[in-house]
């Protein structure tokens, strides 16, 4: 990386303020859930407006997640996604939460965020894990290769080649040396060239020790997945905490959470949202994927009692009900990880829970109406 540009930005593009009465910055992660009876472009519609939404409320980022094969989540394509919510948006900070390294060449993945950022200058991350985002088969489809923990493993080293391609900072004699990601910082160095000096800021995604100790090491920020792993949130934070280097990046650790919440005018109603959430885990754990169902076939399913402890233990890890009791929630947790920014993933069957949700929570915390 420039060390310059590095010091001149340290933080500058990762770190919130938060707004209100919120202890930490909030922010969004949206996975385009597609329920029953709706169309992916309906889907879509949707999630540009949460995007807007969030961005008038105040949100810090929003990001959306690699994902394959699976009927009721359409956001298999983050940066297709990324570049039509920039269209949409103004001051929101876009990015994936995440790219799933392995799948990708880095090169490709170097040209899709340089293009992003050309699109929405200063405001995209570039969210990266080392999970397939799917089942074995369709990521060995997607890799044409069925050596899939090869990717897996050589994580370290595709993470260092793509921020390579990002800075273009190659060294003499590498193979690579005269290859360049476009856009990208190349054009600044060609005659009369000009180039905005950011690029993606590059974010680890994780949600187990792994991905905490690199980011820690590499001193990059770090985003864990509280909300389906709750039970390694702590451990990982704290491992981040323990591995971090301060670097051009940052001087300190900066973590980010995900978390599932949903806030309704009743805990009854919030109760029956989440509630098709949940049916869905229970079918995608059991190879059945599927459209996000409706509250009332969610309400109307018999659950077996395997299946309901599931559920049980789904939903203690889901933040619903008023919004008081929201924010109550999403305030212990806060508190209970030292999280530094909160991001926020309803997941229900329709655009309008969910809008009103975030709507809700942003009130709860009187998050000013930026218009």
């Amino acid at each position: 990386m420039d060390e310059n540009r590095g010091e001149a930005n340290r933080g500058g593009q990762i770190r919130g303020t938060a707004g209100g009465t919120a202890s930490v910055p909030l922010s969004v992660l949206d996975l385009v859930t597609v329920g029953a009876g709706r169309t992916a472009s309906q889907a879509l519609r949707t999630s540009v407006d949460i995007a807007r939404l969030t961005e008038r409320r105040g949100f810090h980022r929003f990001w959306v997640a690699e994902h394959h094969s699976m009927p009721g989540v359409a956001s298999s394509s983050p940066a297709v996604i990324l570049a039509h919510l920039a269209a949409h948006t103004e001051r929101i900070r876009l990015g994936s939460g995440g790219v799933m390294l392995p799948n990708h060449a880095p090169l490709v993945i170097a040209e899709q965020f340089g293009t992003l950022e050309a699109m929405a200058p200063g405001r995209v991350d570039l969210g990266l894990g080392r999970a397939p985002g799917t089942d074995g088969a369709t990521a060995a489809a997607l890799r044409r290769t069925d050596r899939l923990n090869e990717g897996a493993d050589d994580f370290p080293q595709q993470l260092a080649e793509l921020t390579r391609f990002l800075d273009d900072d190659f060294p003499d004699g590498h193979p690579y040396a005269r290859i360049h990601a476009v856009p990208g910082p190349v054009q600044a160095t060609s005659p009369g060239g000009v180039q905005s000096p950011a690029r993606p800021q590059v974010w680890l995604l994780g949600s187990s020790g792994f991905s905490a100790r690199l980011a820690g090491v590499l001193g990059l920020p770090f985003a864990f997945a509280h909300h389906f792993s709750a039970r390694n949130t702590v451990p990982a934070l704290d491992l981040y905490r323990e591995s971090f280097t301060p670097s051009a990046v940052l001087d300190a650790p900066y973590a980010l959470i995900g978390v599932s919440a949903l806030a309704a005018e009743t805990e009854r109603e919030a109760r029956r949202q989440v509630l098709t959430g949940a049916l869905s885990m229970v079918r995608l754990r059991t190879g059945r994927p599927g459209l996000v169902p409706t509250p009332e076939e969610a309400e109307a399913y018999d659950f077996s009692p395997m299946e309901r402890e599931f559920v049980d233990s789904w939903l203690a890890d889901v933040v619903h009900g008023t919004p008081d009791e929201v924010r109550g929630g999403l305030d212990a947790l806060t508190k209970r990880t030292g999280a530094d920014e909160l991001m926020i993933t309803a997941n229900a069957h329709g655009g309008e829970a969910r809008l009103r949700s975030y709507e809700l929570i942003a009130d709860a915390y009187g998050l000013p109406d930026l218009g």
